[in-house]
């Protein structure tokens, strides 16, 4: 039994990173069944994620487990030194998220003495609706978890905060348009970052990074050429190329709706 789990663990791959139960079968050589009931109980374990259109990807926990191996490449390990780039130019803090469920998860930042105090550190998570980075995962998720955090209500931790769920999609449609998201204390008052996607070799977005600076003491637009520098660096280092384009993100894919431009989060 647990070869054949790790059968179908290792049919993933760089390039091949998103596989469909037909796909598992082909790579495996086993037979539709076993695989089906193989690949539905590492998704129950969290090994896997399942997209609604039915594709696998790996899953966070999988993704967790690996961070532990000497030797493997984690996404945060292939960032830091672009980070450390742009840190160094900046001095702000320069931060890396993922998607989990219905939160962005800090899995790296970098931080200099003087710059804005912030609440939240790696392994912790900060809200999809009101952060940089998480307005850059939800813009590229499907449009069912939009749907998902709006019903569950946008909670306005400033004054600041996008609460009309109108304006938040328009927001998401820029974003996905341009690849950046701004925010203007929308979750702590006085905290301001400019975001940018991180995409694998498939072109699905699979990090947000993010400068957050203190409000008022930098041109976010001045910044933004260099985050999106960096996000491409990253991108690049995980195989992407031009040619691939963008997808939406991982288990949650599915084709974007048209964006349209309206009002920004600044």
């Amino acid at each position: 039994m647990a070869s054949r789990l790790f059968e179908v663990l290792f049919a993933f791959r760089t390039g091949r990173s998103r596989l469909t139960l037909a796909d598992l079968t082909r790579e495996t050589g086993l037979p539709h069944a076993t695989v089906r009931r193989l690949a539905l109980e590492l998704v129950e374990a969290g090994a896997l994620d399942r997209s609604p259109d039915g594709g696998f990807t790996v899953g966070i926990r999988l993704w967790q487990l690996g961070t532990l191996a000497p030797l493997s490449v984690p996404l945060r390990t292939v960032a830091l030194p672009f980070m450390d780039d742009l840190h160094a130019a900046l001095r702000q803090h320069v931060q890396l998220a993922i998607l989990e469920g219905t939160s962005a998860v800090l899995v790296e930042r970098l931080s200099s003495g003087h710059a804005v105090d912030v609440a939240s550190q790696p392994g912790g998570q900060l809200p999809l609706h009101s952060s940089g980075v998480g307005k850059v995962l939800l813009a590229h998720a499907a449009p069912d978890l939009t749907d998902q955090i709006i019903a569950a209500g946008l909670t306005p931790h400033t004054q600041h905060t996008t609460t009309e769920p109108t304006w938040l999609r328009a927001e998401l449609a820029e974003c996905r348009e341009t690849g950046v998201a701004y925010v203007h204390g929308e979750t702590s008052l006085g905290v301001d970052s400019v975001a940018t996607r991180v995409l694998n070799a498939e072109g699905e977005v699979v990090a947000a990074l993010s400068v957050v600076v203190s409000a008022g003491t930098v041109d976010l637009r001045t910044v933004r050429p260099a985050v999106i520098a960096c996000g491409l660096a990253v991108s690049r280092s995980l195989g992407w190329r031009p040619s691939a384009g963008t997808r939406q993100a991982g288990p949650l894919a599915r084709a974007a709706g048209p964006s349209s431009r309206s009002r920004s989060s600044d």
